[in-house]
């Protein structure tokens, strides 16, 4: 096997090249190239604070940020050449540079070490990726809510254990997406305080004797502060894993979405007509409709899930500070982050285009006694106690069942054999739309409440 010659990452200290093979295996270009435009801010940045310490001339911070500039562009362009025995993308921007620059260029690396250089890097990206996962979000609550009006007297089945529980306005339903959503936005914002520190300067792990300012570069680059032990700051990457689980979280809430409504796109629920454009056919069966969208949505997840505990796996027992291992964190992540918002992207108007079979639904509102709980509290309401009330009722339900009624039904005189004192007004607790007017608790489904979450959700998205 043929030798290479050192690449600008070894050292004088070796006296052999790199073999061919360990170029392969170990290289990253292919997937961290994605970094270009944070390591190119991040060397910008540093190579400011070099001069500002006179470490650098100030026409030499110029030329440099120049020519970074002038790669940046190239790369943007398609017109920069990758070679794997540069191994990743700091070091091909690095040797551009030197190309260019001779030993201006490099000066640059002056009081960092790849370690953090990389850590900056990424933390950089994923600040990034947070914020329009975060917007994407956004969008999907929007959708919810724009929905609301139009579906503001349509009455859905609830459910529990997957049986028919208790009726529910159709935004309720909506806007229960859009707390789930929101608590999913909140956890990325706190992940965010914890990504949006600076790494940057303190070098492969013990930091630097160069005199650099590290709180000049965390100032131009945006971080929030600086993180203040070394060799955290080589080793860490709880960032990461914070990330994929926030990541995790919106994805395993997608997942549970595109269940429901690819059981209720069925036959046998008819409850909603997806957006043909979101649909595929079969190549044998001419009559399908296929929620193939809903089904990727729910697949994908999968790989979402697999990626945090590939990154748990991954930093499990690593000794301080930096290992090689670390190199795999990237795959992982920007996976997650690419999934999810490419989910969410096809998410919003999924929903927003989605149609409620209202009459179907309305059609079958009698079926599984959606207003037994409200039986049993206009009873508890009465004076009857709550276990009393609860097997009284689940009587009348099975007394119905027997009959094929449903409890709106059947006779006072059955109510009263089962309960006496019950009068004519037990009918103005039955029946679904009766059922949904009884409720009164902050946060149920009742019109009052919904409408004021309603007007309250379209302030909040519309911040």
């Amino acid at each position: 096997m043929s030798k290479e010659k050192n690449s600008p990452s070894r050292s004088g200290a070796f006296e052999a090249g790199v073999d061919k093979r360990v170029e392969t295996f170990t290289e990253s270009i292919s997937f961290d190239q994605r970094l270009f435009v944070q390591d190119i801010a991040g060397s910008i940045a540093h190579s400011e604070m070099l001069a500002q310490q006179g470490i650098l001339a100030d026409d030499e911070f110029q030329q440099i940020k120049t020519t970074l500039t002038e790669i940046k562009q190239e790369i943007v362009d398609g017109e920069f050449k990758y070679d794997f025995a540069l191994e990743d993308i700091h070091m091909h921007i690095e040797k551009a540079l030197i190309d260019r620059l001779g030993d201006i260029g490099r000066k640059l690396h002056t009081g960092r070490s790849r370690n953090d250089q990389v850590s900056t890097d990424f933390r950089l990206w994923v600040r990034d990726a947070i914020d329009r996962v975060s917007a994407k979000l956004l969008d999907l609550q929007k959708a919810f809510v724009s929905r609301c009006d139009q579906d503001v007297d349509t009455i859905l089945p609830a459910y529990t254990h997957m049986q028919r529980a208790q009726p529910v306005l159709a935004p309720h339903y909506w806007l229960a997406y859009c707390e789930k959503l929101e608590r999913d936005r909140e956890r990325l914002t706190d992940a965010r305080k914890r990504v949006n520190s600076s790494t940057l300067g303190t070098a492969a792990v013990a930091g630097t004797t160069i005199d650099i300012d590290r709180s000049k570069t965390a100032e131009l680059l945006g971080f929030e502060r600086i993180v203040a032990n070394s060799l955290d700051a080589s080793s860490d990457r709880d960032f990461v894993l914070e990330s994929a689980f926030c990541l995790t979280t919106i994805a395993l809430h997608l997942s549970t979405w595109a269940e429901e409504w690819i059981i209720w796109s069925t036959v046998e629920f008819n409850f909603l007509d997806l957006p043909q454009e979101f649909c595929t056919g079969s190549s044998i069966m001419p009559q399908k409709i296929n929620p193939d969208i809903l089904e990727l949505i729910r697949g994908k997840t999968a790989r979402v899930v697999g990626n945090l505990q590939a990154l748990i796996v991954l930093t499990k027992s690593l000794p301080l500070a930096y290992n090689r291992d670390l190199q795999e964190d990237k795959p992982q992540l920007f996976d997650s982050f690419d999934t999810v918002i490419a989910c969410l992207e096809l998410a919003a108007p999924l929903v927003e285009q989605t149609k409620l079979n209202r009459d179907e639904i309305a059609s079958r509102l009698d079926r599984g006694f959606l207003d037994a709980t409200t039986l049993m509290e206009y009873m508890i309401k009465r004076g009857v106690p709550q276990r009393s009330a609860h097997h009284a009722v689940g009587a009348l339900v099975r007394t119905a069942m027997n009959e094929r009624k449903s409890l709106a039904e059947l006779p006072l005189e059955t109510f009263q054999q089962t309960q006496p004192g019950i009068d004519e007004s037990v009918f103005e607790s039955l029946g679904v739309e009766n059922a949904v007017k009884s409720f009164q608790s902050f946060g149920s489904t009742a019109p009052e409440q919904v409408a004021l979450q309603i007007a309250a959700w379209k302030a909040r998205v519309s911040d």
